[in-house]
């Protein structure tokens, strides 16, 4: 490997935990657990994760539990990578919830549920994380879809862009932080059998 190379990435490998044991109520900050029964897919994510990559959690169970059983072993968990907080609505049922579809994505991006914060504030948590944790090499980060979309909006240089992402459970998005700046190189994809 030539001195360039071993300078230039610094990969991200972001995870969206497994799904979450939520009763169909929203769950950003509440600390429910994982439902890890899709065993071939975790054990299909687990050989595609690089060995000798680093692994940072945030600290909810689910992410715990998720990484737990992607690699045993202790992972260093940033508080900053924590979901979204979405205030009084969290423990919420979904059906409850107001339809905030309609609004254009600037608005969407710095909407605030009540004593919550934005995708906005999200991103300016969380992107300083990901910065810092942005080393030469790999990391893998499994976390919240929230997290991911903020990588999204790292790379991308658009917090409102970052939104139209889908970010399954248990997929990967992978970006790197090159000379020239930041670049996607995967989102959302799912190993499996």
């Amino acid at each position: 490997m030539t001195a360039t190379r071993a300078t230039e990435l610094a990969e991200l490998i972001l995870i969206r935990h497994a799904p979450a044991v939520t009763g169909g109520r929203l769950c950003g900050r509440t600390d429910v657990g994982a439902d890890l029964s899709d065993g071939a897919r975790l054990a299909a994510l687990r050989t595609a994760l690089p060995e000798g990559a680093r692994m940072v959690v945030s600290p909810a169970l689910r992410c715990r539990q998720t990484a737990g059983v992607l690699r045993a072993g202790d992972h260093l968990a940033d508080p900053r990578l924590w979901e979204q907080d979405f205030g009084t609505w969290d423990g919420a049922p979904l059906a409850d919830l107001p339809d905030l579809g309609p609004l254009p994505p600037a608005e969407l991006a710095h909407y605030r549920p009540p004593k919550g914060e934005s995708f906005a504030d999200l991103c300016a948590r969380v992107v300083p994380a990901l910065a810092d944790h942005a080393q030469p090499g790999q990391t893998v980060i499994v976390a919240h879809a929230g997290t991911v979309r903020a990588a999204l909006a790292l790379a991308l240089g658009s917090v409102e862009g970052a939104l139209a992402f889908d970010v399954s459970p248990l997929s990967v998005t992978r970006i790197a932080r090159l000379p020239g700046g930041w670049q996607v190189r995967t989102v959302n994809w799912t190993a499996g059998p």
